[in-house]
């Protein structure tokens, strides 16, 4: 158990991460963490996101390539919608959803694929 532990750390701290962030958004600013976490379950039932998400767990065997693409991607989109130059329609707090989706399933899934028993 605590090779399985050593070896998956990244994954779990994609996880911890997470439930950081809703601590401290809870107490910090609850609304803002309330709305992405509406939008979060509203986009869990969009298979499509959730499959993306999920492939990119279980396909890419580098983990740390799926979080720094999917910063990435975050960093550049919010940058594009604060600006006003595309994604008029979208807001940050559903792009901070989107990014919880992602990296909250692929970890999952990457868990699942390289540290399940055979």
């Amino acid at each position: 158990m605590k090779a399985i532990l050593l070896k998956s750390k990244l994954n779990f701290a994609v996880l911890a991460a997470i439930l950081l962030f809703i601590a401290i958004g809870k107490s910090t600013y609850p609304q803002f963490t309330q709305s992405v976490f509406v939008s979060a379950d509203q986009l869990v039932s969009d298979l499509i996101l959730v499959f993306v998400a999920i492939t990119l767990g279980a396909f890419i065997t580098n983990f740390g390539l799926v979080i720094l693409g999917c910063l990435s991607a975050f960093v550049i989109a919010s940058i594009l919608v604060y600006q006003g130059l595309v994604f008029q329609y979208l807001n940050q707090e559903y792009l901070v959803a989107v990014l919880i989706v992602v990296l909250g399933f692929s970890a999952i899934a990457n868990l699942y694929r390289h540290y399940q028993k055979p």
